[in-house]
């Protein structure tokens, strides 16, 4: 299939990849519009009793402008930019990680052997990227409306990224050995020091772990301290789990969880390069969605307000499913930097200040992306090779600091800010 894709003039493989493109933001628009539960706009040229030509992309939003009175002058104006910006994204990704060699080190871009030999892992590489930017596309401009990011865009999101991670590790971002020898970024990298328990009981029963806490993430967890402190622990559990199963999703989310157990084992089985993509999916997912959620826990608790929406835990989790947890670390990192810009843009646009952390998270995704090479290969991975298992002791310890910073800063605005 990749042989036959490949075989192709590029100039029709451009124009696929931005039909394809064309699909994703009118799919794209179609999600944002149809999942928006707070400021409904049913805009959508999906939806009932819509005609037939307002469902062509891009020009069938310049068909609507008799539609102004009803749903406010320039309606239409950012979902035809979506639909325009998508393809033209993808087309340019396309190019610069199949026929650019943006992921690799600048030696090896000028060598038109070496592209063309790495052309078919960097297409299934694209592929992956092109899923997930649209599904980033979708979450972003929701997460913009709303405030809030559905699971029905990052759980079924996160499943595919693990299924593409099961056919192949090539999914995931190169790393480029002594002599331009590329090699997937797997959970084991930079080290790639061949550790059979992986392989073993150790590897299925993390797997199993990492699924079973994202399933339990997903599910209806309300704790409640003041019922612990009033009636006891043990009330305070029994109440726990009465919310778990009341949850209207409860079935849904133990059928998933058995499922997915049973299908990591049949991976697991397999063996190979799909269980070591498997592993390195689930791996990405955990540190990608559990930096988030213990950063949510840690400034909640500290700063007694939710500090992020959990809808930013399974919206990494899913991104990474797809990259790793390294870029997954690179994009949490970056997108501070991305937020700078989003908030001033935002602010020129609409005068509001306040921008939610998704399109952060989505933006530093696109930059370790694009940046891959010279953020990683040249700086993280040598840190990462040289700290081992120190790295996990620091981040532990970081949080505990971030912890203690933010519960000093509330007690500071408490006391002199807000005092009376």
């Amino acid at each position: 299939m990749i042989a036959a894709w490949i075989a192709l003039p590029i100039e029709l493989r451009m124009l696929l990849v931005a039909l394809f493109g064309l699909f994703a933001g009118a799919l794209a628009n179609h999600v944002i519009y149809t999942f928006a539960y707070f400021n409904p706009r049913p805009i959508s040229p999906w939806r009932k009793g819509a005609k037939a030509s307002h469902r062509i992309p891009v020009l069938g939003w310049l068909l609507r402008g008799d539609e102004s009175k009803t749903y406010g002058r320039g309606f239409w104006v950012r979902p035809l930019l979506i639909e325009i910006a998508v393809p033209t994204a993808l087309v340019l990704l396309f190019l610069m990680e199949t026929r650019w060699g943006i992921l690799f080190p600048e030696q090896a871009r000028n060598v038109v052997a070496f592209i063309n030999a790495t052309e078919p892992d960097m297409t299934i590489v694209f592929m992956a990227h092109a899923v997930l930017f649209a599904l980033m596309v979708a979450a972003t401009f929701i997460d913009f409306d709303e405030r809030t990011i559905p699971d029905i865009i990052t759980v079924p999101g996160t499943i595919l990224g693990l299924a593409l991670a099961s056919m192949t590790p090539n999914v995931f971002m190169p790393t480029c050995q002594p002599g331009l020898v590329p090699m997937p970024t797997t959970f084991d990298s930079p080290w790639f020091a061949p550790d059979p328990q992986w392989w073993a009981g150790k590897g299925l029963i993390v797997a199993w772990m990492i699924w079973s806490g994202w399933c339990f993430a997903l599910s209806d967890r309300r704790w409640s301290g003041v019922l612990m402190r009033r009636r006891g622990f043990g009330r305070a559990l029994q109440h726990f789990m009465n919310g778990l199963f009341h949850y209207p999703r409860w079935k849904q989310i133990v059928a998933m969880w058995a499922v997915g157990l049973v299908a990591i084992g049949i991976v697991y089985g397999i063996g190979g390069r799909h269980w070591h993509g498997a592993l390195s999916g689930l791996i990405g997912l955990a540190v990608g969605g559990g930096i988030v959620w213990a950063i949510r826990i840690i400034g909640s608790v500290a700063m007694r307000v939710e500090a992020m929406g959990f809808g930013d835990v399974t919206l990494m989790a899913m991104i990474g499913a797809y990259v790793g947890w390294q870029a997954a670390l690179l994009s949490f990192f970056l997108a501070p930097f991305a937020a700078i810009f989003i908030v001033l843009t935002q602010w020129i646009l609409t005068g509001d200040k306040r921008a939610p952390f998704g399109p952060y998270l989505c933006a530093g995704t696109m930059g370790a992306i694009i940046l891959w090479d010279r953020l990683y290969a040249n700086g993280f991975a040598n840190h990462l090779g040289m700290m081992g298992s120190f790295l996990l002791w620091l981040g532990l310890a970081m949080l505990g600091l971030m912890g203690v910073m933010l519960w000093a800063w509330r007690l500071v605005k408490e006391r002199f800010l807000y005092s009376e």
